[in-house]
C-alpha cells in the first residue's frame, strides 16, 4: 500500500541459521559508461538497468538471524537486447566474492548500489547469457526519501518490503517496475522459524537444526514485489476456491485475527466478479509481531502488523485494499512509477466497492466524502504525474479512486464493469500506462473521454464532482 513500513527496533533471540560457503572473488576496476548503469523509469533512472532483460532468477539463501548474516547464490538468466561488452545489476552493500558469466570469472566493480561486471568475452544482441553472483554481509534496507525500504530485522525475525526500490537490499537484480521474470527461492534457516517467499512451496528440507524452504513463482514478477517473510508464525488454512488462501500470524493473535480476515474469501469472491478471476496460484497474509505504519502488499501476498488485528475488523479496508493489489499493481504492473495512480486509485476504488457490497457505505457516498476532503485542500498534484516526491501521497490514491467513479458515472455501470474485466484480461501478467488505459476505456464510452480525463488527471485543479 506504502513504501515503508514503520516496525519495532531487531533483537537478538535463540536463532542458529545455516551458513554456507561461496568462492572469494577479485574486484577489477574498469571504465563502466553511465547508460547501462539507468532504466528507462521516469522517477528512479538510478534504479534498473539497459542493454538486457532478466527471464529468471534462482536465489539459495542461507541467513543466521542472530548475526543478521545472509550467504546468498544468484543465478540470473538473461536475455542481451544489444551487444555488452559490460553491464550492471542493482545490488546493496553486500561482499561480492565471485561472479561468473555464462561459467567463466568476470572482472566486477562493486560500489553501493550498483554492481558493475565486464564478461570475459563480449555478448551478442539476442543472445541469452546466464550471470551468477555470489555475495555475503548483512542486509540492510535502502535509505532514501520514503525511510528504510527493503530487508529489514523485527524483533524475532524478518521482513522484506521493497516497494519502490528496495529489492537490491537482499539480491542482485534489474529493479525496475516494467522488468518482469520468473524466480525459484531457496531460504535456509533455523527450523523453529516458518519461512515464506511469495510463490508456490514446492520444497522444505528439514535438518537436525536449520530447514530449507523451496518456493518459485512462475508468473511475471517485477524484483519489488518478491518478498521473504521469517518469524514463529502459526499457518492457517482460510480459503480452498478459488485458490489456496492462506496466512501466517503470532499464535496470540490468532482469535482476533480470525475475526478480521473472516471476510477475505468473501471480497476475494467478489473481485473476482468485478475485476476478473483471481491471477495467482495462492494468496499468503502475513501478519507480523511487529506493528507495521501501513500494511504492504508482494505477488500473492500481503503483510500486515500487529497492530492491524483487533478483532473488530477495524482495518478491514487495508484487508481489500491490499487484496485488491494482487489484480492491480501486481498482476497489471506500471511500466513506470509516474503511473502509480493506476495501482494505487484502483485499489482504493475497490475499498469502496466493497464497502458498498458488505452492508458499509456506498461508493458514491465514499465518493462524496472524499470529494469533500480533496476540495478543503490545495489542489496542487497531477495524479498522471505526481512527481517522485508525491507518489504516495493521499491525493493520488483518492483522487484517482475519483477518476475512476467519474468513469463510472459517464459510462454506466454494465460498460464500467466490463471494461475493467477487459482490462485485466488483456494486460495480465504485463505492465500499463495511463495512456493504455485511457485507450482502452475509450473504447467502453459512446463520447470521448478526453475531456474528463483530462480535467481528473492531467489538471491539478479540482474538477465539479461528477453527475
Amino acid at each position: 500500500m506504502t513504501p515503508r513500513a514503520g516496525r519495532a527496533a531487531g533483537g537478538p533471540g535463540d536463532r542458529d541459521c545455516a551458513g554456507g560457503g561461496a568462492g572469494a572473488g577479485t574486484t577489477q576496476r574498469g571504465a563502466f559508461g553511465p547508460g547501462a548503469e539507468r532504466s528507462g523509469d521516469s522517477y528512479l533512472p538510478e534504479h534498473g538497468n539497459g542493454g538486457y532483460r532478466i527471464r529468471h532468477y534462482d536465489l539459495e539463501l542461507d541467513y543466521k538471524i542472530a548475526s543478521n548474516r545472509l550467504v546468498g547464490r544468484a543465478v540470473l538468466t538473461a536475455l542481451a537486447t544489444q551487444g555488452l561488452s559490460r553491464f550492471t545489476l542493482d545490488l546493496g552493500r553486500f561482499r561480492v566474492q565471485e561472479v561468473l558469466v555464462d561459467g567463466r570469472s568476470a572482472r566486477y566493480t562493486h560500489r553501493p548500489h550498483k554492481l558493475q561486471v565486464k564478461p570475459a568475452h563480449p555478448i551478442p544482441m539476442g543472445a541469452q547469457f546466464r550471470i551468477e553472483v555470489r555475495y555475503v554481509g548483512h542486509p540492510a534496507p535502502i535509505r532514501g526519501r520514503w525511510g528504510d525500504i527493503g530487508w529489514d530485522e523485527l524483533a524475532d525475525g524478518v521482513l522484506v518490503a521493497s516497494q519502490p526500490n528496495g529489492a537490491p537490499s537482499w539480491f542482485p537484480c534489474d529493479d525496475q517496475p516494467g522488468q518482469k521474470a520468473s524466480y525459484r527461492v531457496a531460504v535456509t534457516c533455523a527450523s523453529s522459524y516458518t519461512v515464506l517467499v511469495t510463490g508456490d512451496l514446492v520444497g522444505q528440507r528439514p535438518g537436525a537444526s536449520r530447514t530449507t524452504w523451496v518456493y518459485e513463482r512462475a508468473e511475471p514478477t517485477p524484483a519489488y514485489l518478491m518478498s521473504v517473510q521469517i518469524g514463529r508464525y502459526e499457518r492457517l488454512e482460510l480459503a480452498t476456491q478459488p485458490v489456496p488462501q492462506r496466512a501466517a500470524v503470532p499464535a496470540r493473535l490468532r482469535t482476533p485475527f480470525m475475526v478480521d480476515f473472516a471476510r477475505q474469501a468473501q471480497a476475494m469472491a467478489a473481485f473476482e466478479r468485478l475485476f476478473g478471476p483471481y491471477p495467482f496460484g495462492e494468496y499468503t497474509v502475513v501478519v507480523t509481531d511487529d506493528e507495521l505504519e501501513d500494511p504492504i502488499e508482494a505477488q500473492g501476498m500481503s503483510i500486515f502488523g500487529a497492530n492491524h488485528v483487533d478483532g473488530r475488523r477495524t482495518h478491514e479496508r487495508l484487508v481489500v485494499h491490499e487484496l485488491a493489489h494482487q489484480w492491480f499493481g501486481n498482476s497489471l504492473t506500471v511500466a513506470d512509477w509516474r503511473h502509480i495512480w493506476l495501482n494505487e486509485g484502483f485499489a482504493t476504488y475497490a475499498e469502496w466497492l466493497w464497502s458498498g457490497l458488505s452492508g458499509g457505505s456506498s461508493a458514491e457516498a465514499l465518493a462524496r466524502q472524499w470529494y469533500a476532503q480533496m476540495a478543503a485542500r490545495p489542489a496542487d498534484l497531477r495524479v498522471a504525474d505526481p512527481g517522485i516526491g508525491r507518489m504516495f501521497d493521499p491525493l493520488v490514491y483518492k483522487r484517482g479512486a475519483l477518476t475512476l467513479h467519474a468513469l463510472r458515472r459517464e459510462i454506466g455501470d454494465t460498460q464500467f464493469f466490463t471494461m475493467l474485466r477487459g482490462w485485466v484480461a488483456g494486460h495480465r501478467h504485463a505492465t500499463v500506462t495511463t495512456a493504455a488505459f485511457r485507450a482502452h476505456a475509450q473504447r467502453y464510452a459512446r463520447q470521448p473521454l478526453d475531456a474528463l480525463f483530462s480535467a481528473w488527471l492531467d489538471q491539478p485543479a479540482l474538477p465539479a464532482f461528477p453527475s
